[in-house]
Parts: C-alpha cells; sequence; structure tokens
C-alpha cells in the first residue's frame, strides 16, 4: 500500500520562466534616455557636452569676467547718463573744431534736458504724494474697521473686500520671497550678457562634431575677419561699437561653411570681394576655399568658406565612364560643385561658353558634355575644331559632321554648319507649329516621335575665337552663332563654343550676353573673366582670375548651371593622352547603342538655300531711279539681305553685273549703275528662259 501511494506521488515539477510586466525590456525611462543619448542624431551634442565639460573652469572664469564687466558698463552707462556725458562729448568736439554755434547747441540742449528731467521727477513725485494721500486714510480706515469688527459681523461687501486684500497681500509676501530667490540669479545673467562679447556667435560654448577642428567657421570670426579688412565703412561701424546682422547664420553647406551678412551703411559686398586675398587670410585659409560674392543686394555678403582642403584633388571617374546610356534631357554629369555635389550640366534649352587658358581643362571639359550626349542614342553630333588638334578625333565615327584644321575650308564649312542650323530652326519651328495643341518647345515625347525630325542636335565648335576673328567668314559667323544661341534652344538645338582667347574682340559680346551657360578655368585678367561669364560677373566677386595655372588645372568658375549664382566645379577628366585612351571606349559603346535602338550614322549633307537673285537684288534697290551711285547700291544691297551682301565690296558687285552684259559706267565722276542697264539685262534673261 505504501509502495503504490509511492508509485502514484506526484512529483513537484520545475519550470524556467520569468516575470513579465507591462513594460518591455529596455523600455523604462532610464533605457529611452540612454537610446537618446546614444542615437546618431545626438553626436553634435555628445561632442558638445563632452567638450564644455573639460572646459568647465575655463568657462566660469569667462563668465565671472562677464559678470563683472556687465557691472562695469551698467555704471558707465548710468555716469554719462547721469552727467550728459554723451552731450558733453558734442560740446567739447563742437569747442575743439572752434564750431561756436554748435557748442553753444549743444549747451543749451545740457541744459533743457536737465530741466525737463527734473521735470519729470517733480511730476513723479507730486503724483506718488497724491496717491499716498488718498490711498494711505482709506487704508487706515480699512484696518481699523478689521481690527476692531469681527468678519461675521460685517456687510457682505466689506468682508469680501478685506478677504481679497488679504489673499493679494499673502500673494504679495509670495512673490517677494521667489523675487528674492530669483532675482540674484537673473541679475547675475543680466550682467553677464551686459558684459558678454558684443561679437556674434559663440565659438566658446560649442564645438564641431568632426575630428577637422580647424575647419570650424562661426559668426564671431567673419566679424573678425571683416573687420581687419581696412575698409573704412567697417572700421567706423566696428569702432562705434556696432554688431553685424547675419541674415543666415554660419551652416554646414557640403563640404564648407555658408553665412548672409547685412553690411552696414557705406559697404558693399563688391569693397570685400576686392579684398579676397586678405579675408581668406584672416580666416585662415587658402584664396580659392574663400568665396565672397554680392547677396540679392549690393549691401548683402553671400560668403562661402571651403573646410581646409576640402577643394584639393580633382573629381574623381566620369559616372559614365565604363556603362550605362544618358538622356540629354535630364543633362550630363559634369563634375562636382564647391559643396561636394554632382552637377548635371544641363544642354537642351543651354547653350555654353567655355574657355580658360591653355592646358587648364577647357578642351576636356568639351568633350565630357559631347561624351554624354553622344550616349543619348537620339542625339546628332556636329563638331568642328578650328585648329590642327587631335582631342576630338576619337568622335568622327559618332558625329555626322567632324571637320578639323586651320585652314579657310574648315572655317567655311562651320559657317555652313550654322546656316544650315539657321534653316532647320525654322524647319523645327513649322513642325512644332503643326503638332496638336502647338507646344513652345521641343520635349522628349516630341524627339522621340519618328518622322518628326525633332530630336537633340548638338552643334560643337572648339578654338571658336579663330572662326570669329576670320577675316572672311568671322562676321558671318558671329550673326549665325548669335541668332542660333537666341532661339535654337526651343527647337533641340545646343551650340557648345570653346576658346582659349575670351577678349572682347575674339567672343562677340552678343554671344557673351545671351549663353546660357559660363564656363571660365583659370583667365588672365577682368575682360577674360566677364567675357565668358558674363558684364560685372568680376565686381561681384565671381573671379576666375584666382585659379592657379596647372594647380588648379580641371577646375572652373560656372555660372548658369545651376540655380547658385555661380558654382566652383571640379570637372571630370576622361583621359585622352598619348598612352591613355578612354574616349574611344565610350565611342564604342555610344555606336553600340545607336544600333541597339535601330538607328544609324550617316552624314548629313548640307541643306540646300534657295539661292539669291542677285540682279533682281540690284533691280529692287534702285528704286525706279534712273541712275545710282554704285556705293548706294552696296550700301542698300547690304540692308536689304545682310547675310548676303554685308562683305561685299566694288568688285564683287561688278563681277555680278558682268556676268549679266553690262557694268557700271561714270556719270559726273562717280561711278553708277544705270536702271536702262537693269532693264536690259532683265529682259535679256526672261526672253532666254
Amino acid at each position: 500500500m505504501n509502495d503504490r501511494h509511492e508509485r502514484g506521488a506526484l512529483e513537484p515539477k520545475v519550470f524556467e520562466a520569468e516575470i513579465v510586466t507591462d513594460e518591455e525590456p529596455g523600455s523604462g525611462p532610464r533605457s529611452a534616455l540612454a537610446k537618446w543619448w546614444g542615437a546618431p542624431g545626438t553626436a553634435h551634442v555628445r561632442a558638445v557636452a563632452a567638450y564644455r565639460f573639460r572646459k568647465l573652469p575655463r568657462d566660469l572664469l569667462r563668465l565671472a569676467w562677464f559678470v563683472l564687466r556687465g557691472h562695469g558698463r551698467w555704471m558707465a552707462k548710468a555716469w554719462t547718463w547721469a552727467t550728459y556725458g554723451d552731450l558733453r562729448a558734442d560740446a567739447r568736439a563742437a569747442r575743439v573744431a572752434g564750431d561756436s554755434e554748435a557748442r553753444r547747441q549743444a549747451q543749451e540742449l545740457i541744459r533743457a534736458d536737465s530741466k525737463a528731467r527734473w521735470g519729470r521727477l517733480a511730476i513723479v513725485l507730486h503724483r506718488c504724494a497724491v496717491l499716498a494721500a488718498i490711498v494711505a486714510p482709506v487704508g487706515l480706515l480699512l484696518w481699523c474697521v478689521d481690527s476692531w469688527m469681527a468678519r461675521e459681523d460685517m456687510w457682505p461687501w466689506l468682508a469680501q473686500l478685506l478677504n481679497l486684500i488679504g489673499t493679494g497681500w499673502e500673494v504679495a509676501k509670495t512673490a517677494a520671497s521667489a523675487l528674492l530667490l530669483v532675482g540674484p540669479v537673473v541679475w547675475i545673467v543680466a550682467a553677464a550678457w551686459e558684459g558678454r562679447d558684443k561679437e556674434p556667435g559663440a565659438s566658446w560654448l560649442s564645438r564641431p562634431d568632426r575630428d577637422d577642428a580647424d575647419s570650424w567657421i562661426d559668426e564671431r570670426m567673419v566679424s573678425k575677419a571683416l573687420g581687419h579688412l581696412g575698409i573704412a565703412p567697417l572700421n567706423s561701424f566696428f569702432k562705434n561699437g556696432g554688431e553685424l546682422l547675419y541674415s543666415i547664420p554660419a551652416r554646414r553647406d557640403g563640404n564648407g561653411t555658408f553665412v548672409q551678412v547685412r553690411l552696414p551703411l557705406g559697404t558693399t559686398a563688391d569693397m570685400v570681394a576686392d579684398r579676397r586675398d586678405k579675408l581668406a587670410a584672416n580666416l585662415g585659409r587658402a584664396k580659392l576655399e574663400t568665396w565672397p560674392t554680392e547677396g540679392d543686394e549690393a549691401g548683402v555678403l553671400d560668403l562661402w568658406v571651403a573646410d581646409k582642403g576640402a577643394l584639393a584633388g580633382g573629381a574623381g571617374e566620369w559616372p559614365l565612364q565604363h556603362g550605362g546610356q544618358l538622356d540629354v534631357f535630364d543633362g550630363v554629369p559634369f563634375g562636382l560643385t564647391q559643396r561636394g555635389v554632382v552637377v548635371n550640366a544641363p544642354l537642351i534649352e543651354a547653350n555654353w561658353l567655355i574657355g580658360g587658358r591653355p592646358g587648364q581643362g577647357k578642351s576636356a571639359a568639351l568633350r565630357t558634355l559631347l561624351l554624354g550626349a553622344a550616349l543619348d542614342p537620339t542625339a546628332e553630333l556636329w563638331i568642328f575644331v578650328m585648329g590642327e588638334s587631335p582631342d576630338f578625333d576619337p568622335f568622327d565615327p559618332r558625329a555626322t559632321r567632324y571637320r578639323m584644321g586651320m585652314d579657310d575650308a574648315v572655317a567655311e564649312a562651320a559657317v555652313a554648319a550654322l546656316e544650315d542650323l539657321s534653316t532647320e530652326m525654322e524647319r523645327r519651328g513649322k513642325v512644332l507649329g503643326e503638332q496638336p495643341g502647338r507646344p513652345p518647345k521641343v520635349s522628349r515625347k516630341l524627339a522621340d516621335k519618328a518622322g518628326l525630325g525633332l530630336h537633340p542636335l548638338v552643334c560643337a565648335i572648339d578654338e571658336c575665337h579663330e572662326l570669329f576673328q576670320h577675316p572672311k567668314f568671322g562676321k558671318r559667323a558671329a550673326e549665325l552663332a548669335v541668332r542660333v544661341i537666341k532661339r535654337g534652344r526651343k527647337y533641340g538645338i545646343v551650340l557648345l563654343l570653346a576658346t582659349q582667347s575670351p577678349t572682347k574682340d575674339s567672343i562677340p559680346r552678343e554671344v557673351t550676353r545671351n549663353v546660357s551657360c559660363g564656363v571660365a578655368f583659370s583667365v588672365a585678367d577682368q575682360i577674360a573673366n566677364d567675357g565668358l561669364l558674363g558684364a560685372g560677373k568680376y565686381r561681384a566677386g565671381i573671379r576666375a582670375t584666382d585659379l592657379r595655372m596647372k594647380t588648379d588645372r580641371g577646375t572652373c568658375v560656372a555660372v548658369g548651371v545651376t540655380d547658385a549664382a555661380f558654382e566652383l566645379i571640379r570637372t571630370f577628366y576622361v583621359p585622352f593622352e598619348d598612352e591613355v585612351d578612354m574616349v574611344t571606349p565610350v565611342i564604342h559603346r555610344a555606336l553600340a547603342i545607336v544600333r541597339e535602338h535601330g538607328r544609324e550614322i550617316t552624314a548629313r549633307p548640307a541643306i540646300e538655300a534657295v539661292p539669291v537673285d542677285h540682279l533682281a537684288d540690284v533691280a529692287t534697290v534702285m528704286r525706279s531711279e534712273r541712275r545710282v551711285p554704285t556705293r548706294v547700291v552696296l550700301a542698300r544691297l547690304a540692308e536689304h539681305n545682310p547675310a548676303e551682301y554685308e562683305g561685299w565690296t566694288f568688285s564683287d558687285l561688278k563681277a555680278t553685273l558682268a556676268q549679266h552684259g553690262f557694268g557700271p559706267r561714270k556719270s559726273g565722276g562717280v561711278q553708277v549703275i544705270r536702271a536702262e542697264d537693269v532693264g536690259e539685262a532683265l529682259s535679256r534673261r526672261g526672253g532666254s528662259e
């Protein structure tokens, strides 16, 4: 029986478990605080807290000095107020200057102010006496009533009044007690605030959360740097205790710091930009790392300061070097801005003027843009190199027009291309007008639509100054280039110009005024700078003259490439040298992409223009006159059709008329064209037809 009982007895079991509460592990207040403190977003807070803890003794001494200096400033202000120090200073200055009238006015102002001050004091004392005369008897009466009578025996309104007065008195005593505790703290804080450094910024209370502490820039440092530029209005402003207004405080901006300052009266951003080298030295930066420019107004300074060494080195490998294709409507990877952001250079609806001294990256930048366009299977490339340079030879199989050389034939071909672009603009304008909704410009959808011929057309002219300065074709080339730049952007036509001679004589002013994107590598002077970037850019502080030969090779100053006023761009470099050719593989890939899309690269013939009828034009400009001097005929022809007759001479006119069996005759000592000769020539030609 006992055995059965022992066999049937329940044995206790042990369960492994833990007590579960409503709170999950790690969800308490301490855990939440620990998570917040360790979060990546609080790295700056942790860095500042650690730095301030290490500097706590120094900070306490600094704050104590601020309190002492604040009391000193209060005493100085009180003494000045009590003794009319500012007015007496005016009187002394007038006496030193020998201006008796100004001295007399200052002394009268002191007497008038003293009289007014004592008058105000008398009024205050009088009002206090009147108030005491009214309040004191009433208060004494209420105190007596409250002392002699119980509140239950009083009229209800009187009891309520006394209760209200008692409550107010208790509140006043409590407030006074709190004020005795808080008042000294407020007093010390106010004294420290009064005694603080009068320059903006609080770098002594903060520290960057990065290892490169030398790159730290704040408002205090900027104010000190501006105060030591030697600009008279700024010097006077700081001497009189002025504080600069920072409309945008110092903030991280890419690989540097940006700040916007409202300059004091008499100071402009141009004045600061003219002392850029001194400003850079004051901030502990290289000149290339400091960019003061004009903001929205002449008195607003936009200042961007790069971190130390951030602009050293190139932009790295071109993103499309080893793979991928491109849509020119989205732009071409061109380089890195000073902030370290990749620039997608716009091509559609843009025209480019690229320039700089020889060997600084001008042709390489143009080549990068063309490589991007080549990777768009819908884009057509025309390339003209006005010199003996193989920089663009790999593009020959991808371009429908490619000419290179220094002879007149290349210049003539380039002018013919510009003529064809002008004619193509007219055709595309008509095609756009026939589309549903009459779209104002070529879009990606229209460019892909078969049969319209609205695909992107990119024409590049390297060393364009040789074309614009050509004795025979230069003037016409300039006129056509300006026409294409002004109107071609709507029709998917892009003109890219590159030059190493950006002067007012080599680059037409209208070209500089109308191009969307100006790119300047290292240039020699202000004329070249504004010839590429636009008038007034040098004065506004946008200066490629500060780029150093060889050292800053591949770095350019660009306007119009982004929405910013300017960009300092380290351009991508696709090597094309004696032993390294990374351009040709990209062209081979571009040709493969074109074939994949079922397209072919075929040389485009020149667009035939309607021939000009010279004899009919001469008859038109005769204006029914019997005899017209040849010089007048030439002038009228140039006015009638500038594109055809602008460069005509007497010899050209004589040769043309000789083809029709007559020529100029002398009348009254002057060579003239006779109306009857022109009429007979027209009759003979009409009869032969």
